[in-house]
């Protein structure tokens, strides 16, 4: 419980964090920003990271110069394409080994076949859209790598998100993230940042459990 409640004080006070570390640590914060950023994206354990939030207090803190911009968004950028590329490598090895896909009697040769479609067709704005997406950034490469999708085309899904993820919400934090008002409702900004995609997906898997329940009515 105490490891909890620290973790949701970082997430929801990143910024006073973050400048105490620079303070004593210095350009040590890098190593430290590169270390989440790739474990969020590239761990697919770990997707309660803040992500989001945590890139756009780091544009804030380039804004009033503590950190430097074009470096910190090239580490991050760095940081964020390997974590996907991680994520995708762990689900194409083990992915298979773990339902034991032919042997198993939970492996279901269509739905695979299905799921691997889907991503060779629509995968490049699945891997991009969740960029923006808590929780889902962290599941949509390692579900690309199950799924076989084509590596050379991941990889340029996977580093188009990675710079609009990275460079837009940093370079949002650096122009707006001294503005009094949002220094002000930062950590309401920060709650909306991590609820309002979370309950996009919520309604997104709602709407379509839905329809799949329409559909197999109707067929009946």
């Amino acid at each position: 419980m105490e490891l909890i409640a620290l973790l949701v004080d970082f997430i929801l006070h990143v910024d006073k964090h973050l400048e105490a570390f620079v303070t004593s640590y210095g350009a040590w914060v890098y190593a430290l920003l590169f270390l989440i950023i790739f474990v969020e994206t590239g761990v697919v354990v770990m997707p309660f990271l803040p992500g989001d939030s945590l890139l756009f207090v780091v544009g804030a803190m380039c804004g009033v110069g503590l950190m430097s911009y074009p470096l910190t968004v090239a580490l991050l950028l760095v940081a964020a394409v390997l974590g996907n590329q991680s994520n995708y490598a762990i689900g194409r090895h083990f992915g298979p080994r773990v339902f034991q896909w032919e042997d198993s009697r939970y492996f279901n040769k269509r739905a695979f076949d299905q799921a691997h479609a889907f991503y060779e067709k629509y995968g490049g704005i699945t891997i991009v859209a969740a960029r923006f997406m808590p929780f889902l950034r962290t599941f949509a490469p390692f579900v690309a790598g199950v799924a076989r999708m084509t590596r050379s085309k991941f990889t340029f899904y996977d580093v188009t998100g990675g710079a609009l993820w990275v460079g837009g919400i940093i370079t949002a934090g650096y122009f707006f993230g001294s503005v009094t008002w949002v220094k002000a409702h930062l950590d309401k900004i920060i709650w909306a940042m991590i609820f309002i995609p979370g309950l996009l997906i919520l309604f997104g898997a709602w709407k379509a459990r839905r329809n799949a329940v329409r559909a197999a009515a109707g067929s009946r």
